[in-house]
């Protein structure tokens, strides 16, 4: 089985920088992908970015520019570099990770795909 952990999250204020990493096991096929998700008890779970096992990428609208997602395809290590971060990024960080490749697009905006999570790391941005 497929099994993902996050770490990295923290307390920052406006305009800081921080990387979340994930640590994958099990992931033993081909093609996957694997994305950011996260979460407030207000809102609903919102992609943040994907990244496909070629190194594809798509990020949601509210992040393009500040944030970068990187795979470490040897060691089945995900990252998540933020930069500017702003209180709206404020939120517990999710990783998953799902098996097969040309659907990581979709899969950033339904979270259909993705088979494994992580149990979160809280990122809280003060201003």
């Amino acid at each position: 089985a497929v099994e993902v952990r996050e770490s990295g999250g923290g307390s920052v204020q406006t305009g800081d920088s921080l990387k979340l990493a994930c640590a994958a096991t099990g992931l033993t096929y081909p093609r996957y992908a694997m994305g950011w998700f996260r979460q407030t008890p207000m809102k609903e779970r919102e992609g943040v970015a994907t990244i496909e096992s070629d190194g594809t990428t798509f990020y949601a609208d509210s992040v393009k520019g500040r944030f970068t997602i990187s795979l470490d395809n040897t060691k089945k290590i995900l990252y998540l570099q933020m930069n500017t971060l702003k209180p709206e990024d404020t939120s517990i960080y999710y990783c998953a990770a799902g098996l097969g490749g040309g659907w990581a697009h979709l899969g950033l905006t339904s979270g259909n795909g993705f088979t494994s999570w992580g149990r979160g790391t809280q990122v809280s941005v003060s201003s």
